[in-house]
């Protein structure tokens, strides 16, 4: 048996990793990516049958409708390359996340690194068709760049509680060999309405280490979040302490409501990471204004570890609230995450232009 093949993945575009120079909060773009090569697991086979196409009742007007098998995949997200999708005989939603079949190993083969629970949204079904793998997972309730994007600065204790679970997942795939790459506030989604619970989206970009050694070679990245060693060194880098760098962005974002290091030009951009001086926003406490100093060292080795971030007395000061914060206004509005307008026309114009970030 065979799934019935998707008409828009076949021109699916590269998930090769581009540069993406845009640096304001409100603009940043998901990106297409490249998966690491590893130890290859086995695939299961495509067991479903194909299936007529058909569109839901509820399903937006003017929708175009694909089937494969018990689901039906609706508007496309991400570029082309994800889509809404509807589990026909329960009804659940899930986001499908469409690759070249033969990518399919290495897309596949970090989660067999981690166990099976926790941290990290996992894929709940896979179907491996002729000529594309879909994999769908849970549906978010939003994420972490556009809580901040309309929330701007978060208060301290509700910032310490989000960001005590980045690092946790960060810790815990560096504990099993996973280096992340492509860490950025975005990649972090909410698992329930209250917006208190964070996972990983997925590990589509991470990079699989077979040994204690982490050095990497390419130099791929989201600008905002690219560490200094990435743009300045000839030769390889530690890629967990580059993790450590981007969360440090990230932490530093959820406290200001802006990245450490702006710029519409990408040399000065990078010359400024490169420099490595920002400004902390007035009003931190002196616990957090030193946590985000000792991720955003210039010197990896002197940043610390992601198991080491989780003992920081800022985390310890601010233990995780026994219940949720209240849901204001912009709170209810965030639950469908708008995109902001003309992104999906920058989307497009950017598709064609594939720059990696070597310097």
């Amino acid at each position: 048996m065979r799934a019935t093949p998707l008409a828009a993945p076949a021109a699916a575009p590269s998930r090769k990793k581009r540069l993406d120079l845009d640096n304001d909060l409100d603009t940043e773009r998901p990106t297409r990516k490249q998966a690491r090569i590893g130890p290859q697991p086995r695939l299961p086979p495509c067991t479903l049958p194909p299936s007529p196409l058909s569109t839901p009742a509820d399903a937006p007007a003017g929708t175009t409708a694909l089937r494969l098998g018990p689901y039906i995949l609706l508007e496309p997200e991400e570029g082309g390359r994800a889509y809404w999708a509807l589990h026909c005989p329960s009804g659940a939603e899930y986001t499908c996340k469409v690759y070249p079949v033969q990518e399919a190993q290495a897309v596949l083969e970090p989660y067999s690194r981690l166990p099976p629970r926790g941290h990290v949204a996992r894929p709940v079904d896979i179907v491996a068709g002729p000529h594309h793998l879909y994999t769908f997972f849970p549906r978010p309730h939003g994420d972490m760049h556009s809580l901040v994007r309309h929330r701007r600065r978060l208060p301290e204790p509700e910032a310490a509680a989000l960001f005590r679970q980045m690092a946790a997942t960060l810790a815990h795939c560096h504990q099993h060999g996973l280096v992340l790459r492509d860490l950025k506030l975005r990649r972090f989604v909410f698992t329930n309405e209250e917006r208190t619970k964070l996972v990983l989206e997925d590990l589509e970009d991470a990079c699989v280490l077979n040994g204690p050694d982490d050095s990497l070679w390419d130099k791929h990245a989201c600008p905002a979040y690219v560490g200094p060693e990435i743009l300045s060194s000839r030769a390889s880098y530690s890629g967990k302490a580059a993790d450590v760098w981007s969360l440090g962005v990230a932490l530093f974002t959820m406290l200001a409501g802006h990245y450490p290091f702006q710029d519409s030009e990408p040399a000065l951009l990078f010359g400024k990471i490169r420099r490595g001086a920002f400004a902390l926003p007035e009003g931190l406490s002196a616990p957090a204004r030193c946590l985000v100093r000792c991720l955003l060292r210039r010197e990896p080795a002197d940043r610390l570890t992601a198991t080491g971030i989780l003992l920081h007395p800022w985390l310890r000061e601010n233990p995780s609230p026994s219940v949720a914060p209240p849901r204001s206004r912009l709170w209810e509005a965030d639950q469908v995450v708008p995109e902001g307008p003309g992104l999906e026309e920058a989307e497009e114009e950017e598709g064609a232009r594939e720059a990696g970030l070597y310097v």
